[in-house]
């Protein structure tokens, strides 16, 4: 019961806003190039679904090596200089600036590198690459969070850093790394569609090349239909991510 009204509020503005689009552009008689209504992009996915979900298949895939790709990297660097206050203070703004990179702008580079024959490995280092901080920032700081007075016990008993690292800051670690993959697995999917746009490639035919047909071809329903996929999968990544979450922190504080 309790679920059931918590969803039904953004389920009721939901249908609310549908409804009020529908109207709209039947009182209004916009054109459909323009702006379909709901019933139309319904039709659109109904049509469409075998050639939008496989599209979706693929862009799926390639966010969830992304993030496969960012979580070895990111946690994998974040637990190294969390080791050592020089290499931190070293690492810390090569990942700023990668962060605050637009990935347009190092997209023609990556996919240089990768080949023109392998776009998708260039849309899945791209991708990454968009994901990377969060996963980078959030084990870090968990790193670094552990109780101080916990860290003087372990300084008295003389555990080592290995020792420190496995007993106390990477237990610690956990709720921070578990939200900035949660945060991480939106970014994933966000760079995977924008690296499809900007590989310039339609070998994928990733969601992104099925936005760029519909738009070009002006059939506004089924860019609105790949629209809803793509909202889709990333709220079900996201949903899923969170599940794992409390399931993996109900365990962590027992």
């Amino acid at each position: 019961m309790k679920r059931l009204l918590a969803i039904a509020p953004p389920a009721i503005l939901i249908l609310l806003l549908l409804a009020g689009w529908e109207i709209a552009c039947r009182l209004l008689a916009v054109p459909s190039y323009f702006l379909p209504p709901p019933s139309a992009v319904a039709m659109a996915l109904v049509e469409r679904a075998p050639v939008l979900a496989a599209s979706a298949l693929v862009t799926f895939w390639m966010a969830i090596q992304a993030l496969i790709v960012s979580v070895v990297i990111g946690g994998g660097l974040a637990v190294l200089v969390s080791l050592n206050t020089a290499a931190e203070r070293a690492v810390r703004p090569l990942a700023i600036a990668l962060q605050v990179t637009p990935i347009v702008a190092i997209a023609p580079l990556v996919l240089i590198w990768a080949g023109l024959d392998h776009a998708d490995t260039a849309v899945v280092a791209l991708a990454a690459a968009v994901a990377f901080f969060p996963i980078f920032s959030g084990v870090l700081t968990g790193l670094k969070s552990a109780d101080p007075d916990l860290e003087r016990l372990f300084d008295l008993y003389g555990a080592g850093r290995v020792q420190r690292l496995a007993r106390l800051r990477l237990p610690t670690a956990l709720p921070y790394a578990l939200e900035g993959l949660r945060v991480a697995a939106g970014f994933a999917v966000i760079g995977a569609v924008v690296a499809e746009f900007v590989s310039g490639s339609g070998a994928s035919q990733g969601l992104a090349w099925r936005l760029l047909e519909a738009g070009n071809r002006l059939r506004t329903a089924e860019l609105l239909a790949a629209l809803a996929w793509l909202t889709l999968m990333g709220l079900g990544l996201n949903l899923a991510i969170a599940a794992l979450a409390r399931l993996m922190l109900r365990r962590h504080h027992r």
